[in-house]
């Protein structure tokens, strides 16, 4: 019987691997920043700016709660309900989106996966990525092969058609 510990090693360890395999076809993505939705305390953050130093990065949160060690600077973290601030970022044009917004309880992730896919949509480029801890369905996203360390499911990989 897995438990909770067992299922968070495996969203963290999904997590980590897909944006590492992005990463690795850095050449070929396209232009513009990466978008953090859901900042939380930063550990996301901070592999991000390991693995994409060149790159612009733009956490959003409720607040900045990031551990002191990775800490995005105050003009690149967009304060509020992320529902609503992503808004404000439409046409931004993101060359990679990672969101790992899911709460583990079914009813209230259904709720964001109502919106979360067309906040996506809006923010990101052609061909762009977006890995995620929800399924988006969404008809300009497309559904991409996951690393084979990646239990089907677990965690989600998209590209903008």
């Amino acid at each position: 019987m897995r438990t909770r510990l067992d299922d968070f090693i495996s969203r963290i360890s999904a997590q980590r691997d897909i944006l590492d395999h992005i990463a690795a076809r850095q050449a070929s993505l396209p232009d513009g920043p990466i978008l953090e939705i859901g900042l939380g305390n930063g550990r996301t953050y901070s592999h991000l700016r390991v693995r994409f130093p060149d790159r612009h990065i733009v956490a959003f949160d409720r607040e900045n709660g990031a551990h002191g060690s990775c800490r995005p600077d105050d003009g690149d973290v967009v304060i509020g309900d992320i529902r609503e601030t992503c808004l404000s970022y439409t046409g931004t044009r993101a060359a990679v989106v990672h969101a790992d917004i899911g709460t583990g309880y079914p009813e209230q992730d259904a709720i964001i996966r109502e919106w979360l896919p067309s906040r996506v949509v809006a923010v990101l480029t052609l061909d762009g990525f977006v890995a995620s801890g929800l399924e988006l369905k969404h008809p300009e996203l497309e559904e991409m092969p996951l690393p084979p360390s990646v239990e089907k499911g677990r965690y989600f990989l998209y590209r903008r058609r």
